[in-house]
């Protein structure tokens, strides 16, 4: 049933003392969503900061094969490297890359966001019920450098003297897109699997250039990725054996008629053995009936959860945060509003988008 329950923003906090307009907009994360808002608002001539605690739009080095994305572009590697490009030659743009949003307050006439300093660990925004943070076997893109050096040492003081951390710093503008996007869930993230392999689980599809070696794989999981893998290897023989859950039946759709895909709706999976010599696994299927199933490796491709940093933002049940739910000064973006919009273009149209409404909203007297 839909979450019906009225929301409520949270409450905002005076501004620090002496705290002063950074610039004309915040842009947090670094994804297609929030590079086109950076792109969007200096075509106007707003001026922005961008914060990514990573590379920019380092998911798409994830994604091998684009077929939906206007330009040519068949490669996320080659789009993400474009789009980075453009970014860091826009002039108007301030990035701070390296470093993590912690919180974000909104006030009457601005928004405040609080940065972590570069290589400090935030922790992580509370989860929808039922789902977590990505598992460890899923390496994050390679971290940027911020460019800053560590400060030189006091004479005298010893080379591993601990230093205090630096203070967060804080950033203001009139508006900000929150653009932070999703991560990936790990089989220990879902309640209809269950293994006694080890505590990792088994890593997710798309990761491995091997997969398209292996003669049969069994996929936990039908998100996206699935189809990623069959447009990048379209002459692999490899054979998936999707095993996935109600709510996935309409992520099915687009593998559905590849002659290398066995679909097998599910209402629970346990690995039973996961090793060198194959996989082997026991579904119970909708009608309750249990079957064993083999595969020479097994894979996931479970799905996301949001990520949004702590402070004013209202999530709806999922996790995700809704526009039209936020304060008139948040403007929410990218894969982070809703879990069945999650494209590239829809991504760039609505980071666009965002900060648009920050321009126009800013003539308004």
């Amino acid at each position: 049933m839909a979450d019906t329950a009225p929301r409520t923003r949270p409450a905002t906090r005076p501004r620090p003392p002496g705290a002063e307009l950074t610039t004309d907009l915040i842009v947090v994360g670094g994804g297609p969503a929030g590079c086109a808002a950076v792109r969007t608002a200096a075509g106007v001539g707003l001026r922005t900061i961008l914060i990514e605690a990573d590379a920019l739009c380092g998911t798409l080095h994830r994604i091998p094969v684009l077929d939906n994305v206007l330009g040519g572009w068949t490669g996320g590697p080659e789009l993400a490297a474009s789009i980075a490009a453009e970014v860091t030659g826009t002039p108007l743009c301030r990035l701070e890359l390296g470093s993590r949003v912690t919180e974000v307050h909104a006030d009457d006439d601005r928004v405040t966001v609080t940065v972590a300093p570069a290589g400090a660990t935030a922790a992580p925004a509370a989860a929808a019920p039922g789902t977590h943070r990505e598992s460890d076997e899923v390496p994050d893109p390679p971290r940027e450098s911020d460019g800053v050096a560590d400060p030189p040492r006091e004479s005298g003081e010893a080379p591993d003297t601990p230093r205090a951390a630096p203070a967060p710093r804080t950033f203001s503008a009139p508006y900000a897109v929150l653009a932070t996007g999703v991560v990936l869930l790990g089989p220990g993230d879902v309640p209809w699997i269950t293994w006694i392999t080890g505590p990792a689980g088994p890593p997710p599809l798309p990761l491995r250039q091997t997969d398209a070696t292996v003669r049969t794989i069994l996929v936990l999981g039908g998100d996206r990725p699935v189809g990623t893998f069959l447009r990048a290897h379209p002459d692999a023989r490899t054979r998936l054996l999707v095993a996935y859950p109600p709510p996935d039946a309409y992520k099915t759709d687009e593998v559905r008629g590849d002659p290398r895909v066995t679909l097998l709706p599910v209402e629970h999976v346990r690995l039973i053995r996961n090793g060198p010599g194959g996989v082997t696994a026991e579904l119970t299927c909708r009608d309750g009936e249990r079957r064993t199933v083999t595969a020479d490796a097994v894979r996931t491709s479970i799905g996301s959860a949001p990520r949004p940093p702590g402070g004013a933002l209202v999530r709806a049940a999922d996790g995700y945060c809704p526009p039209g739910d936020q304060h008139p000064r948040v403007l929410v973006a990218g894969d982070l509003r809703a879990a069945r919009y999650q494209r590239i273009m829809t991504a760039m149209g609505s980071g666009g988008e965002a900060a648009l409404r920050a321009y126009y909203a800013s003539l308004t007297p």
